[in-house]
């Protein structure tokens, strides 16, 4: 009996060892296969694999750099919009994930997506814009778990459409908690923010005219119903624009914009220009040199962290502080923008910015904007 009862121990604990070995215990490994249901922004329910791999977003721009700091790695990103490769080139996200680098654009032509190019990235899902229905019911159409991923669901509100994407990434992926940490710190500094612009009296408000694109032969910005909307009121400024409401980017003309003279131009990047170019006048035959901001020289260049700032992205909370800052120094002599940005990518997403990395970010290469979107 007591070897029978030695051997029967030892069957036991060789059976408790295996279950502390990596494939041991079958039945306490975390399930990955299988799939799960979701629902996109547009209202579709998609099947999708709950073990994601390989990921292709198309036309949804900003989408690769909330990803890869959702994931804190770039490698299931497999396929991407060539627009989105020159902000990963330019700015902080080709640096702290090369890996990014190596995604295909070749499945896309401008907004047109090659399905046979598509299918060979053999993706696992794919993401592309909300308001390009066509697409979505293309995708589908031919297999593809598509999820359409909205900007102006929510307004042009980037503070609420980011957080709205960091919730289906979470929906999605099921993985990590940076959904609710990324909400909690933007809301903060929203809050904050408002809390301090919020008193200021209409007449001594910024009247703020965003640059949206400019070349020789056109002017572009954003009416009521483009971000640069959210983004004036969002720092207690009136949006000179907001009497246009073509959905997206408007036209106007230099003419125009001597109409509203503004007190203070940002220009984003999604085209080249900087400030001295509308110091100097060196693009077309466009003279600045008469409105209200040039001559004050209170022109900006938007960031660039890891996209384009304009529009909603992992860098969105940091964008409130700067065009806030820009707008109102005296209100925000306090914030120290350099450390501000150190430690909203630490805390959320565990990355440590050196002086340099911050630096780059507050002045973009021009490079970035080398893209009509």
């Amino acid at each position: 009996m007591n070897k029978k009862r030695s051997l029967s121990l030892i069957l036991v604990l060789a059976m408790l060892f295996s279950c502390m070995l990596p494939m041991g215990c079958k039945a306490e490994k975390k399930a990955t296969s299988g799939t799960h249901t979701v629902t996109d922004h547009n209202g579709n329910q998609v099947e999708v694999k709950n073990q994601i791999d390989r990921i292709v977003v198309c036309d949804i721009l900003p989408l690769p750099s909330v990803l890869t700091v959702f994931f804190d790695s770039a490698e299931k990103i497999v396929g991407m919009n060539e627009a989105s490769m020159i902000a990963a080139k330019n700015g902080l996200l080709g640096q702290l994930y090369p890996e990014i680098l190596n995604a295909s654009t070749s499945f896309m032509d401008g907004s047109n997506v090659n399905i046979e190019e598509l299918t060979k990235l053999q993706p696992d899902i794919v993401f592309y814009s909300g308001s390009n229905k066509e697409l979505g019911e293309l995708l589908t159409s031919r297999g593809f778990s598509a999820i359409g991923v909205s900007v102006n669901k929510w307004q042009y509100n980037t503070i609420e459409t980011l957080n709205n994407w960091f919730a289906l990434l979470g929906e999605i992926f099921q993985e990590n908690e940076k959904a609710e940490k990324v909400a909690k710190r933007s809301n903060e500094i929203y809050q904050m923010v408002q809390d301090r612009v919020s008193s200021i009296p209409d007449d001594q408000k910024q009247r703020v005219f965003f640059l949206f694109q400019i070349d020789d032969s056109k002017i572009t910005t954003s009416g009521k119903l483009f971000f640069g909307q959210f983004w004036a009121e969002a720092i207690g400024a009136v949006n000179v624009g907001e009497e246009l409401t073509t959905d997206n980017s408007v036209a106007v003309n230099i003419e125009q914009v001597y109409t509203w003279n503004p007190s203070l131009i940002f220009i984003t990047n999604f085209n080249q220009a900087y400030p001295d170019d509308l110091y100097n006048n060196t693009i077309g035959n466009y003279d600045f040199s008469e409105i209200e901001a040039v001559k004050n020289q209170n022109v900006f260049k938007m960031p660039l962290g890891m996209y384009r700032s304009y529009t909603p992205g992992a860098d969105t909370p940091i964008t409130l502080l700067y065009l806030a800052k820009c707008a109102y120094p005296e209100l925000f002599e306090d914030i120290d923008l350099v450390a501000e940005a150190k430690a909203y990518y630490k805390d959320l997403f565990g990355i440590d910015l050196t002086d340099d990395q911050v630096k780059q970010i507050f002045n973009p290469d021009a490079a970035s904007g080398n893209v009509y979107i």
